[in-house]
């Protein structure tokens, strides 16, 4: 799920990362907004912010939101600079680096809290949403689009278009393709809900320590992914030995 691109990935391997990812988004949407009392998986309410704080000259308060927006760019910028240098440079699977900078974030958030005493929200809502750009950038990537993990705002609208084509699904000629990429949305928008879920209760029992769970979620999806692909290699070698 983390290897194969485009046109090379399958329903599967589209599902199996969506779950995956939407699941941590959930757990650091709702672990920020109860830490900082901020969205820390899009920036599109931050966007509205920072234009009402331009407007009514609070070019301080505005500045914050302006940041916000920044670190989600950056986050974004950066792990599909990380892709496209591994995938020149052909040394890795080139979305071990995304990932892993992703949890390395998630951590450093968790440490700074606990033994630095960090109370300032706008670092934490920063931090959080440049993992989230991170995410969100390499989750596109890597399925063509098809995709999205961080928010559900596009995923409620291609929801519903899809939804209304099942209507006419004896004219559509790829209906299996509707009635699949249905089912991916449901499954986005369902992991993310249960992360939330997950993420809100252990919150208020360790805070944003939580936040490991969710980077471990990430590191044990790649590990997973990785040892299963030496798998599939051994037993594909072992079959062309038996053959010869």
């Amino acid at each position: 799920m983390f290897r194969h691109q485009g046109k090379r990935r399958t329903f599967k391997n589209n599902l199996r990362i969506a779950i995956v990812l939407s699941f941590v988004a959930g757990i650091v949407n709702l672990a920020g907004f109860l830490a900082i009392h901020q969205l820390t998986t899009n920036v599109t309410g931050h966007f509205a912010l920072f234009i009402n704080d331009i407007l009514e000259l609070e070019f301080s308060k505005g500045l914050a939101y302006f940041l916000y927006i920044l670190s989600f760019l950056i986050g974004s910028f950066t792990s599909s600079l990380l892709i496209e240098w591994t995938m020149r440079t052909k040394k890795l699977n080139i979305f071990i680096l995304p990932t892993l900078l992703e949890s390395a974030i998630l951590l450093l958030v968790v440490i700074l809290t606990d033994l630095t005493t960090l109370q300032s929200p706008n670092t934490i809502a920063c931090m959080l949403l440049f993992a989230m750009g991170v995410q969100n950038s390499f989750v596109t990537k890597i399925s063509n689009a098809i995709v999205r993990t961080t928010h559900l705002t596009g995923l409620f609208t291609d929801l519903g278009i899809e939804l209304s084509q099942l209507f006419f699904l004896k004219k559509e000629p790829n209906n299996k393709s509707i009635i699949s990429t249905i089912k991916l949305r449901i499954y986005i928008i369902t992991f993310f809900f249960l992360g939330g879920i997950f993420g809100g209760f252990l919150y208020m029992k360790i805070q944003l320590n939580v936040l490991i769970i969710a980077a471990s979620i990430l590191l044990a999806g790649l590990i997973y992914d990785d040892m299963r692909h030496r798998f599939l290699l051994a037993k594909r070698k072992y079959r062309h030995k038996k053959m010869a």
